[in-house]
């Protein structure tokens, strides 16, 4: 019986044990040698180690290292994500040894080198990203992964062709982008091959030709990517249904009329191409489109008439048809596009006055019609108002020479952004505009406008961009511009409806990493005052130092006089300064250097005196900051001392009596000891001895 009992133990501890090791392996996996060599080969190719990798104690469970995630059943390496891990080097081949890897995420990770073609030869990948480095090369021509579904090797510096045997082997492709690389040529045929894809980006290359056709027969195709290239044409109309949902060929080369096959797509939604050489009128399929919700083809060279068949097009949105050779009115049907919030008109041959029906538009909330020929503001004022929704409003460039409207009952209390710049408006700053309690953006620049800045200005308790430079305002600059609570605090939050609406663009090349930005919101713009080319007097408020959040504060060609107030330094985001062509006396305050952002800054031609100071950002400064200012010297240079004494201010008469009464004491003072010492010590001198 104890014999019994002692095996039943020792059989009862065996089991524990291998139970035990069984969970060792499902919750302590220790880590293959094969995909050891493969890990040991990434990092032989990075120029700093992966934290937490090969250190001593933990070789054998690579599984627990960052980054790396094992299948629990096999313990063999599936995925490795290095998002943002900041790491430079290049790939070596010794991805090969991780044979069992299906996913490999190594974007955002600045890694260099030529791009490893091993990678494409691991049977189970299912997803490879390594978008967002600086790989560079070509891709190859074959890519033998039979379970690949997303491939995304973006913003790289990859050039030469796309692989013309993608699909080929690797026939379940999902997702492919290839999107801000070098690559160039034509879209091979042998994309028509990629049956299951859905997502197709080869955006900002250098691709050229026709587009092809037989994308637009993909069965699952749903998002066709192609803007910036070099593509010059549409293909013919195809009977066949396109799955598209959404098609950009933006900033292309594409020339000719736009092809009337909108009847082929079953599911689109947004049609962008914009910046092209599109000329003719609207085609009726694009006009009649039911699904279309976002239509922009804004900047190229269509004409005619604007023809909108609103009560067809149920779904439309946003419409931008900027910047083109529209002619004639602006339909009055419009107004019946019931879903119709964004709407651009701006830099066409447009004429006339915003239509009455418009009173009815109560969906529309952004307008621009800048850069046409319209007339009448006050009746388009008074119509406008009456679009309830309407959150930005831009009139640049129309309605020249006439008077801007003074009308108290004008409201519109949901308006965001108003734009009336550029027109040679005569007449002052409305008290009207008081009502637009949710105002954050003004800009009534390049007017005629005379008399004061009004008051009630301070109290926009959400203005952070405030443009009135290029009038004739006089008077003080108001002190309540000062307590704009927007640039003490701008705790604003504001998602804007229409991420498609330009109100500005922002040159940057994106062939330098970069991308052509465009000020399609509300919030981009840097929070500004700027009252430059005015006919303003009086001083620069010390307070000005309290708008912490202010970005630019330009007063440039004023009559501004007086000293520069050390508490500007209080502006702690300031990146522009400029307050050159006024009146200012006195030295720059010293506490300027200790404003960081700040990159361009100008006090020329005014009647400072004294030496520039050092340290922080005055140091990049050139000297035509600082021209036009006599008693100005940079302390650096050789003749500042004797410039300043050259341009010491003269004394004040309570200076003045002081060392004129010094003089005659001292004068005094000197003759009657002169007198003594001849009364005492001549007759001594005289004396016989």
């Amino acid at each position: 019986m104890v014999v019994q009992l002692e095996i039943w133990l020792v059989l009862s501890v065996l089991v524990v044990s291998i139970h035990n090791q069984v969970l060792g392996i499902s919750h302590n996996l220790t880590c293959n040698s094969n995909d050891l060599k493969g890990l040991q080969g990434i990092t032989n190719g990075m120029e700093s180690p992966i934290e937490g990798w090969f250190s001593s104690g933990n070789l054998s469970d690579c599984c627990k290292w960052a980054g790396v995630t094992c299948n629990t059943s096999s313990g063999r390496i599936v995925e490795l994500q290095f998002s943002k891990k900041g790491l430079i080097g290049k790939l070596s081949d010794s991805f090969s040894f991780l044979d069992q890897l299906k996913s490999l995420n190594l974007s955002h990770n600045y890694l260099r080198g030529p791009l490893p073609f091993s990678i494409f030869h691991l049977g189970n990948l299912e997803v490879v990203d390594l978008s967002s480095n600086a790989f560079n090369g070509v891709l190859p021509v074959s890519i033998n992964l039979l379970k690949l579904q997303v491939l995304n090797v973006s913003d790289n510096y990859l050039n030469g062709a796309l692989p013309s045997g993608l699909c080929v082997n690797s026939t379940r492709i999902r997702i492919l982008s290839f999107a801000v690389n070098y690559l160039n040529g034509t879209i091979p045929p042998e994309f028509g091959n990629c049956r299951f894809l859905e997502h197709l980006s080869l955006a900002s290359n250098f691709h050229y030709g026709e587009i092809p056709g037989f994308l637009f027969g993909l069965p699952r195709l749903r998002e066709l990517a192609l803007q910036d290239n070099m593509l010059t044409s549409f293909p013919g109309i195809s009977n066949s249904s396109s799955r598209l949902v959404r098609l950009d060929v933006s900033s292309n080369m594409i020339s000719g009329k736009l092809p009337d096959f909108f009847g082929s797509f079953l599911n689109l939604n947004y049609f962008i191409a914009h910046s092209n050489n599109l000329s003719g009128r609207i085609p009726l399929s694009l006009s009649n489109s039911p699904t279309l919700s976002s239509v922009n083809l804004r900047n190229n060279s269509l004409d005619g008439s604007i023809d909108i068949n609103c009560l067809a097009m149920v779904n439309l949105s946003s419409l931008d048809l900027g910047s083109n050779n529209f002619l004639g009115t602006i339909p009055a049907n419009l107004a019946s596009c019931r879903k119709l919030k964004t709407l651009n008109l701006a830099r066409n041959k447009l004429r006339g006055q915003i239509p009455e029906s418009f009173k009815n538009f109560q969906s529309l909330s952004y307008l621009s019609l800048s850069n046409c020929s319209f007339n009448n503001l006050s009746s388009s004022l008074e119509i406008l108002q009456h679009c309830h929704n309407l959150t930005v409003l831009v009139l640049t460039m129309n309605f020249h020479n006439e008077q801007l409207p003074s009308d108290d009952d004008l409201q519109f209390k949901a308006l965001k952004a108003l734009i009336i710049s550029n027109c040679k408006l005569t007449g002052s700053i409305p008290s009207w505009l008081n009502g637009l309690t949710q105002l954050q953006l003004l800009d009534l620049s390049w007017n005629l406008l005379t008399g004061l800045i009004p008051p009630y200005f301070g109290d926009f308790k959400n203005l952070f961009y405030l443009d009135l430079s290029n009038n004739s305002l006089s008077g003080e600059i108001p002190k309540n511009l000062t307590q704009l609570q927007s640039l003490i605090s701008r705790d604003i939050s504001l998602e804007e409806p229409s991420p498609d609406f330009t109100l500005f663009r922002r040159e940057n090349n994106i062939r330098d990493r970069g991308s052509a930005l465009q000020y399609n919101q509300i919030m981009h713009f840097l929070p500004s005052i700027d009252l430059s080319s005015n006919l303003f007097t009086g001083p620069i408020w010390p307070e000005f130092g309290n708008l912490n959040k202010l970005y630019v504060l330009d007063l440039k060609h004023n009559r501004l006089s007086g000293l520069i107030p050390s508490s500007l330094s209080g502006m702690r985001s300031i990146e522009t300064l400029d307050l050159s062509y006024n009146s200012l006396t006195g030295k720059i305050p010293p506490s300027l250097v200790n404003l960081s952002f700040l990159s361009k800054f100008s006090v020329a031609y005014n009647n400072l005196t004294g030496i520039v100071p050092l340290g922080g950002q005055f140091a990049t400064f050139l000297d035509s900051s600082f021209k036009g200012n006599p008693g100005l010297c940079v302390a650096l240079a050789e003749n500042c001392q004797k410039n300043q004494e050259r341009w010491q201010p003269p004394a004040s008469e309570d200076e003045e009596f002081p060392i004129l009464h010094m003089l005659v004491i001292t004068g005094f003072g000197s003759g009657f000891l002169a007198t003594v010492i001849s009364l005492l010590v001549v007759p001594r001198i005289a004396r016989p001895l």
